[in-house]
């Protein structure tokens, strides 16, 4: 985490930590702990003035677990748009894909830090 983040980035993102959604908490299961293949992911990490679903900085991987509420929104395209230029991929992954198909959202997880 970046010193320069605001102490109230720093307070908002431990707060949904802890207020995961039951898709999130389902995601981390089988990211935490450098579990998913050996990659360390970091959850709810604030940067850039954003606040990160999933994060892993060895493979610049950005994963979103998104609602229906991100549905053609304008801010996350801008939002994608400065970590692509910062060098990040973004996974977006819709809430119920991952509470309905956890094996075939670990196997696009997998796919995309393989590059492929």
């Amino acid at each position: 985490m970046h010193k320069d983040v605001p102490p109230q980035h720093r307070q908002f993102a431990k707060a949904m930590r802890t207020s995961a959604t039951e898709a999130e908490r389902k995601l981390w299961s089988i990211l935490r702990a450098g579990r998913f293949e050996g990659h360390k992911f970091k959850r709810q990490v604030p940067l850039d003035g954003y606040i990160l679903d999933f994060v892993c900085f060895e493979a610049k991987l950005i994963i979103e677990a998104d609602g229906a509420q991100h549905l053609e929104s304008e801010r996350d395209a801008i939002r994608d748009r400065h970590f692509v230029e910062a060098g990040y991929r973004i996974l977006r992954l819709w809430n119920s894909d991952i509470l309905t198909n956890i094996e075939g959202v670990g196997q696009m997880i997998a796919a995309e830090l393989a590059g492929k």
